[in-house]
């Protein structure tokens, strides 16, 4: 459905008018250095541009009080001596003339962009706006923030449109307190922030901004804050963040909605931030949200100082919002050396019991899911706590046998901090004038060149006729071409391959596959003949490996074995998920049972699949569902869409015939760009998919960096079935 860009260039009007060094950073550059890049790219003709209107004052009221927003009304009238003397009375705060206008305009901008996402005008889209809004609060401005422009959005969401449950997402590198204030009561949004933090003495100096902090009432647990508490936080740490924090909870919250207060203030160069997050990284934080609420994904301005790392981040996130492939991460994925780095602990509660879905009041036990949830007994293991443990996924990723996350977050400096090249970075925080000098930030920029679109986004290699599928506009049905030569010599062994029908698809895939591995096409979707499956994929990997791919992670469920002949040099990692008992013949030779609900899969995915595909860092992923795969459509559309972010969109999926047509729609529609279907009710992981993720996490943590934020088991623990 597209994406909407909404901006007003009236929002540039205001600008500091006296001597303030801490204020200085928000001006009107900030705005034009975006757009200008977003028109470099080619990337506004692609959105569908709205003009931001003014917010009225009633949608003003939503979250502020009728004094306060009289108080900035009355600054357009006030000299600049009064607007001096008014900003002294807030922290960080500047006000100009047209600071009431363009206020109204930023609120407004982020009120017009959820109208376009839910009335179906667009699918997701970015409003920049300034002033910003996630400091603000009912009654007071704070840290360059007028109105709450997520805020009012979300209650605006709400109201018009009787939303029941928001996610936000602040990815600002400082707190977004006031939107922490609005919602600390209210269980029908999800406020999720990281922040630099510091033990509190980085700006807002606040207790609040600690893990510690939850929400009251009936909002306890709908507060979720991450701090860092040291800076050079990298790639591979804000992407364990999502997989480890975030999204089980997102998972489990099931959003209608998200909305996202994108402050760039935490990428690479920002002089607030001193954080090492490069552009792209928000290119696949994008990607991860986009797999919510439907797609229906509403981002807003909120920081952002360094000019060309704003530019370029912005860039890459509206990039993702249009569907286009994301870059690849630069660096290893470590996000710390050992799991203690972070300072990640669990309370263990006595028993080992779970806690409950959604019930933040009335923890619950396996043994009562039956009946009625029943309170546990016992104390928790006390450090700072970030009280996660009535979200079921949460405890998942974990082992499933804790109840608080324990977090007095601590980082060293982290490894991603190493080039593509393996050359160290220069720590942007050793300039102790916290001035980015640009040719220590032009290396970075310079390798985020935007990936170009391939002529094809996605195209189909198919055995029945694309017409009858009902395929998405703009999805290539291609044929095939005749064998080359030394892929005849491949096919000679496999006499399952020499029946006409099956020659005649693998020469349909073979094509399909070089047209992604030579950049032509991005993604594709093939069907595979269900008596060769095994066959047809050992000929696509050692075609895969003979036009020079590096790196190849395949996703094999099902009866699909392991190719013999494949070499295990650390060029293939192959993942077979299947009912079968979980081992490591290697560490890049890997099984896994299918998990049995909805919470085991996810786990799966979030705690395995994931941390294994952006560790590898491949330069293609085959997911291929064999014979008796046994994933319901939404669940192989799912996995399906999250593995296009770890190797820049390059994946082939391959399916049996039989599975035509719907489960061919569905993944030819994650492929293209659409969100995957809804997974259902949520279901609990069993004890036994927990003891396999654990077993298996405890075996590859070693060589798979991501795997070690997830901590280890402190002890023996009772999982009552």
């Amino acid at each position: 459905m597209g994406t909407a860009l909404v901006y007003h260039e009236d929002m540039t009007a205001t600008r500091l008018l006296w001597d303030d060094p801490e204020c200085e950073i928000e001006c009107p550059e900030r705005l034009v250095a975006a757009l200008d890049g977003l028109r470099q790219q080619g990337l506004e003709q692609r959105c569908l541009r709205l003009s931001a209107y003014k917010a009225s004052e009633e949608e003003l009221g939503l979250v502020h009080s009728q004094e306060y927003v009289a108080l900035v009304r009355k600054t357009q009238t006030l000299d600049q001596g009064e607007l001096q003397a008014l900003s002294k009375q807030f922290d960080a705060v500047y006000f100009h003339p047209s600071t009431f206008h363009c206020a109204r305009l930023a609120v407004g901008a982020a009120l017009q962009l959820v109208d376009a996402v839910l009335t179906g005008t667009v699918q997701n889209g970015l409003a920049l706006v300034r002033p910003p809004g996630h400091h603000s609060q009912r009654a007071a401005a704070n840290g360059f923030c007028v109105f709450n422009n997520v805020a009012i959005a979300a209650k605006h969401a709400k109201q018009k449109y009787g939303l029941n449950r928001i996610l936000i997402v602040d990815w600002d590198v400082h707190h977004g307190q006031g939107t922490q204030y609005i919602f600390s009561d209210d269980p029908s949004v999800l406020y999720f922030s990281w922040h630099r933090y510091e033990h509190g003495c980085f700006w807002p100096f606040l207790q609040e901004s600690d893990a510690d902090a939850v929400g009251q009432g009936q909002g306890r647990g709908f507060t979720v804050n991450l701090p860092w508490n040291q800076v050079g936080m990298g790639n591979a740490d804000y992407l364990a963040a999502f997989l480890n924090v975030l999204l089980p909870l997102a998972f489990e919250f099931d959003p209608e909605l998200v909305l996202v207060s994108a402050g760039f203030d935490s990428a690479i160069g920002d002089p607030e931030g001193q954080m090492q997050a490069t552009p792209e990284c928000f290119a696949h934080l994008t990607q991860l949200l986009q797999v919510l609420a439907g797609g229906r994904v509403c981002a807003v301005l909120e920081g952002g100082y360094h000019l060309e790392s704003l530019a370029q981040s912005v860039c890459m996130m509206v990039q993702t919002l249009l569907g286009d492939s994301t870059p690849p991460l630069l660096g290893p994925m470590m996000p710390c050396q050992r799991f203690e780095d972070w300072s990640w602990g669990w309370g263990v509660e006595v028993e080992g019991r779970f806690p409950a879905l959604l019930l933040p009041t009335v923890p619950w036990s396996p043994s009562s899911v039956s009946g009625q949830p029943r309170p546990l007994t016992g104390q928790a293991s006390n450090k700072v706590s970030l009280n996660l443990g009535w979200w079921v996924n949460f405890g998942l990723l974990f082992g499933g046998c804790h109840s608080e996350l324990l977090l007095d977050v601590a980082p060293v400096l982290s490894p991603s901090t190493y080039s593509s090249e393996g050359r160290s970075l220069p720590l942007l925080s050793e300039d102790p004038t916290n001035e980015v000098a640009g040719d220590r930030l032009s290396p970075f920029l310079d390798r985020l060149a935007l990936c170009p679109t391939p002529p094809v986004h996605t195209a189909v290699a198919l055995t029945v006729p694309a017409a009858t599928l009902a395929l998405p506009p703009g999805v290539l049905h291609q044929e095939g071409s005749p064998l080359r030569e030394e892929t005849k010599a491949w096919v000679r062994p496999h006499e399952s391959l020499f029946q006409d029908k099956a020659l005649a698809a693998l020469e349909k895939i073979l094509y399909l596959l070089d047209g992604i591995l030579d950049g032509q096409v991005n993604s594709g979707l093939a069907a595979m003949p269900a008596l060769a499956a095994a066959a047809t994929l050992g000929v696509i990997i050692q075609r895969c490996l003979s036009l020079g791919a590096q790196r190849l992670f395949c996703v094999a469920l099902g009866q699909l074995d392991r190719p013999l002949d494949l070499a295990d040099d650390g060029r293939i990692l192959w993942l077979n998920i299947t009912g079968e008992e979980a081992a490591t013949q290697s560490m890049f030779h890997i099984t896994t049972p299918l998990p049995g609900t909805t919470g085991g899969f996810l786990s799966c995915i979030l705690g395995l699949v994931l941390p294994l595909a952006y560790g590898f860092q491949p330069d293609m992923v085959l997911v291929s569902l064999g014979p008796a795969h046994g994933l319901q459509d939404p669940h192989a559309a799912l996995l399906t869409a999250m593995l296009r972010g770890p190797a820049g969109g390059r994946i082939l999926a391959l399916v049996e015939e039989d599975s035509i047509p719907h489960l061919v729609r569905t993944l030819a529609r994650v492929l293209h760009g659409e969100a995957p279907p809804n997974l259902g009710p949520f279901l609990m992981a069993s004890p036994k998919d927990i003891q396999a993720l654990m077993y298996l996490k405890g075996k590859l943590e070693p060589q798979w960096k991501l795997l070690q934020v997830a901590a280890p088991l402190p002890g023996p623990c009772s999982l009552v079935a």
